[in-house]
């Protein structure tokens, strides 16, 4: 029998994780406040607890996970490593495929990685309240869970395209005892400004954002937690590669090409980063490796935004940082990957992007979905719209295998089962999605609202 699963015993999650700005050859672009000035900590914590904001400025390479974050990641973690035999024999390609899966936390998806840190270090600072948005649910869902771990309340602004496609996972945050809201909602400026401006404005993240850390910054007692983009939760992920690394080193392979779906780029970081430390440390075995961030062509930002500064958030709350960027007004249409409608990315993966480390690549929404459902009429997964992005790359890749030859290993990051994505596999399957390529128009009028910084 060819073993499929490669395992890990609790005792092997990691106990560090990895920072990659230890080894990027310049430093990150420092975040900047609406003065063009570098932010100050001090600023950064009317937001964030002391805990937080060490590690989201840190250049340590190794950063110790506390003894009771890892006895709450030992719940679903280690994540198995899977091998794709079905899929690779339904494909005829020499490649073998392999993916690392992430649908086992509570929460079914990658979030609670960061989630639960966030929550940890939070409730050692003394916060009281957590505010947050959310984008799929799947950060909403997995901050609410942790939340509960550390007897936190938390308060979630769900975008309102999602909080009507995913009425389930909205139920999952509550039931775990969140409050949640349609954003954009009227308990806030941002949101009021939306809707005066919009009525039937169905939101964004960067919007949603804008509600979470507008109400964080008004009190004290309240902090805010993000799901993706910013350093701290890029770190938080690499639990995911750190596995792999490990798991791989079991069999005796190594992965020629990793694809990860990208939207603030967490989870791209969380598979990618800890193999790019040995292309970046010039390891042998790594001198070839490919890591390469998938994004829908209705959300580009890697591969058709600007590199240059921009707020995080749609109201120019959020300090302004150096990455790929579509404008932070950029309303993106109501595709049903919900978590990768973001109109940013993370500064690291951004950088790295920009120094031609890591590859970016666009994908139709309509490919994807039939990427996952030949991955789950092959694997018996199937796997959410978001980590759909990352089969098709897998698939296109493993076909070019077949048709040069080459026996290729790859590795894709499954960020988190469909079972709460339904509705939208079932319009595929009755023919009413649509793929939508943003007009360059639409994208070029969005970024002359850049911030003027020096």
């Amino acid at each position: 029998m060819t073993p499929l699963r490669i395992n890990l015993e609790a005792d092997e999650i990691p106990k560090h994780w990895y920072n990659v700005v230890a080894d990027l050859r310049q430093p990150p672009a420092p975040p900047l406040g609406a003065d063009g000035h570098v932010v100050t900590p001090e600023k950064m914590g009317a937001i964030f607890p002391g805990p937080i904001l060490e590690q989201e400025m840190s250049a340590q390479r190794w950063i110790e996970i506390p003894e009771a974050v890892r006895q709450i990641y030992a719940q679903w973690r280690p994540s198995p490593l899977i091998r794709a035999l079905r899929l690779e024999q339904a494909l005829g390609t020499p490649a073998k495929i392999f993916y690392k899966y992430e649908g086992v936390s509570p929460a079914g998806s990658h979030k609670p990685n960061s989630a639960v840190p966030q929550a940890y270090f939070n409730k050692i600072a003394g916060t009281k309240r957590l505010t947050t948005e959310t984008g799929a649910g799947q950060w909403g869902s997995s901050i609410a869970y942790a939340g509960q771990m550390f007897g936190l309340p938390v308060r979630v602004y769900m975008v309102k395209v999602s909080f009507q496609q995913k009425p389930f996972r909205r139920s999952m945050m509550q039931t775990w005892g969140a409050e949640v809201f349609a954003s954009p909602t009227d308990r806030t400026e941002a949101g009021r400004r939306a809707l005066a401006a919009d009525p039937n404005s169905m939101g964004s993240l960067g919007l949603a954002i804008s509600e979470a850390v507008e109400e964080a910054a008004a009190d004290p007692g309240v902090c805010y937690t993000l799901g993706s983009v910013l350093n701290h939760v890029a770190l938080h992920q690499t639990v995911i590669g750190l596995e792999a690394k490990k798991q791989f080193d079991k069999i005796g392979l190594y992965p020629d090409v990793i694809f990860g779906p990208c939207g603030g780029g967490s989870s791209f970081a969380g598979i990618a980063f800890p193999f790019l430390s040995d292309k970046l440390c010039g390891e042998k075995r790594a001198q070839n490796l490919r890591c390469v961030a998938v994004e829908p062509t209705s959300c580009p930002t890697l591969t058709k935004g600007a590199y240059a500064y921009d707020y995080g958030d749609a109201s120019g709350y959020t300090p302004i940082m150096k990455m790929y960027t579509l404008g932070h007004d950029f309303m993106p249409p109501g595709i049903h990957a919900g978590g990768l409608r973001y109109h940013g990315d993370s500064p690291l993966v951004s950088q790295l992007l920009f120094e031609r480390h890591i590859e970016a690549l666009a994908v139709p929404q309509v490919a994807t979905f039939a990427a996952g459902v030949q991955f789950a009429q092959a694997e018996g997964i199937i796997p959410a719209p978001e980590s759909c992005h990352a089969v098709r790359a897998a698939i296109d890749e493993a076909l070019r295998c077949k048709e040069t030859g080459e026996p290729k290993v790859i590795l894709l990051a499954l960020t988190g089962h469909g079972h709460f994505d339904m509705a939208s596999y079932d319009k595929y399957l009755s023919g009413g999605l649509e793929d939508y390529e943003y007009p360059t128009e639409a994208i070029n009028e969005s970024l002359k609202h850049l911030p003027k910084v020096g």
